[in-house]
């Protein structure tokens, strides 16, 4: 069940009040609304820089997007448990946990987790900014049989609060954040003292060697253009930083822990 002590507006800091619509800030009546199945933290409109033009990219293709992946993970790696092991693996999870996704996408890490904490149950909370990945995250949770709790927002701006979460991770997209920087921070502000965090995306390779051929997004990436350098991004008060190239060098993955 979800708590309105876990949610904080996003714009503004103060608490927020659940109610049967959505969420409401008691001191200005700022109301943050139920969509088909996840609460709204912005409107798509209000997005700026690459945040709106990669929200606007998945949008187009996320009702492709899991099978365009099953199909890409079966033909590299041998299927898409041994894709996602290879950074999920790095998390540690254990039974009743609060575990939270920034960039959800369509949920499909979440099976994998379950399995990784070897069946145990954790409460399972998404953000994302695309409101398309999000409705594919409904569905697919509903044709799984998983419960976790959906929000669209800027993962640079969470709606949670401080020290709120056992596990926090990030799979895939914050390489093209208008601030990823911002987004680390947050990210390290809502896990509790002590937590391992992960961050997992695409390097240099995956982009330029397989989505800079593909017609469909190849105009979302610029020739040329390289990746930030996210190691560099970690606060250097982190503890246990490491940095690994996992999936054939086609993705990163950095953990590190919060003191």
């Amino acid at each position: 069940m979800l708590h309105d002590q876990l949610l904080r507006d996003p714009n503004t800091y103060e608490e927020l009040k659940l109610e049967g619509t959505g969420a409401v800030n008691p001191a200005n009546g700022q109301q943050y609304p139920w969509k088909q199945g996840y609460l709204a933290f912005m409107e798509e409109a209000d997005a700026a820089g690459s945040n709106r033009k990669y929200l606007e990219l998945y949008n187009r293709i996320a009702r492709f997007y899991r099978l365009s992946n099953k199909l890409y993970f079966a033909l590299k790696f041998g299927g898409e448990r041994s894709y996602r092991e290879q950074f999920l693996s790095s998390l540690e999870l254990r039974g009743g946990q609060r575990v939270l996704e920034n960039s959800v996408g369509s949920g499909d890490n979440f099976p994998y987790l379950n399995m990784k904490a070897k069946n145990a149950q954790a409460e399972l909370y998404g953000l994302d900014i695309s409101s398309g990945m999000l409705k594919q995250a409904v569905r697919n949770l509903r044709r799984w049989k998983l419960e976790a709790h959906l929000f669209q927002g800027n993962a640079e701006r969470l709606p949670f609060q401080d020290n709120s979460f056992d596990c926090v991770y990030h799979v895939g997209g914050i390489n093209v954040f208008s601030d990823p920087h911002a987004a680390i921070l947050e990210m390290i502000r809502v896990a509790k003292p002590g937590t391992r965090l992960m961050i997992a995306d695409e390097t240099q390779k995956l982009v330029k060697g397989t989505y800079g051929k593909v017609p469909v997004v190849k105009g979302y990436f610029a020739e040329g253009e390289d990746l930030p350098e996210m190691l560099g991004l970690i606060p250097q008060e982190m503890l246990e930083v490491e940095y690994k190239e996992v999936c054939k060098g086609l993705m990163y993955c950095i953990t590190f822990r919060k003191p």
